[in-house]
C-alpha cells in the first residue's frame, strides 16, 4: 500500500475526522479534505509536538490496561479520574468524563480514532477480540483494514 504511514510515531496515528477517500488513501499522510483522496504536501516546520492523545472514557484504569496489552509500554499514573500510558512512541491519556457515552459507528459523533499498524491482520484481529475489543458489522476497508472498538466503544483501525 503506497504511502502507508509507518515508523516513528506512525505506529499509532490519530486519524482525525471520518473516513474519506478510497481505502488506500486512509493511511496516507497529508490527507485531503472530505471526499478528496490523500495528497502529499511539502514539509512545514512544527510549531508544537503531540505530547499525548487524550481519550475521554468512563473508566480510565481498565481502558489504559487494555491499550497497554495492545501497544505494550507501561502505565505511568492511574487513579479514579485519569490514567497515563507510555507506549514508547506515543503517550495515551485516559480521562474520566461523567456520563461518557461511546461514539457511534458508523456515523454519529465519532470525532477521532487511532490507526494501528499490525504485522498480520487476521492474527491481530483475533488477539484484540480476545482482549475485549469488538468488531462492528460495518467494515468499509474492503479487507485492507479492519475497524474494531475498544472495551468502551472507541473505534480504532488496524492494517498490515
Amino acid at each position: 500500500m503506497t504511502g502507508f504511514v509507518g515508523g516513528d510515531t506512525a505506529t499509532l496515528t490519530a486519524a482525525l475526522g471520518g473516513l474519506s477517500g478510497s481505502g488506500a488513501n486512509m493511511f496516507k499522510t497529508g490527507g485531503g479534505a472530505a471526499g478528496q483522496p490523500g495528497r502529499m504536501t511539502t514539509h512545514t516546520p512544527a510549531i508544537a509536538d503531540i505530547s499525548a492523545h487524550v481519550i475521554d472514557c468512563a473508566r480510565p484504569a481498565p481502558l489504559a490496561e487494555f491499550y497497554r496489552s495492545v501497544l505494550g509500554g507501561r502505565i505511568t499514573h492511574s487513579d479514579d479520574d485519569s490514567a497515563y500510558l507510555d507506549a514508547g512512541q506515543a503517550q495515551l491519556s485516559f480521562m474520566r468524563v461523567e456520563g461518557h457515552q461511546a461514539p457511534a459507528w458508523p456515523g454519529g459523533t465519532k470525532q477521532a480514532h487511532l490507526d494501528l499498524k499490525v504485522t498480520d491482520l487476521e492474527t491481530a484481529t483475533k488477539e484484540l477480540l480476545d482482549l475485549g475489543a469488538t468488531k462492528p458489522d460495518f467494515q468499509p476497508g474492503a479487507g485492507e483494514w479492519i475497524v474494531l472498538a475498544d472495551p468502551e466503544g472507541h473505534v480504532f483501525c488496524i492494517a498490515a
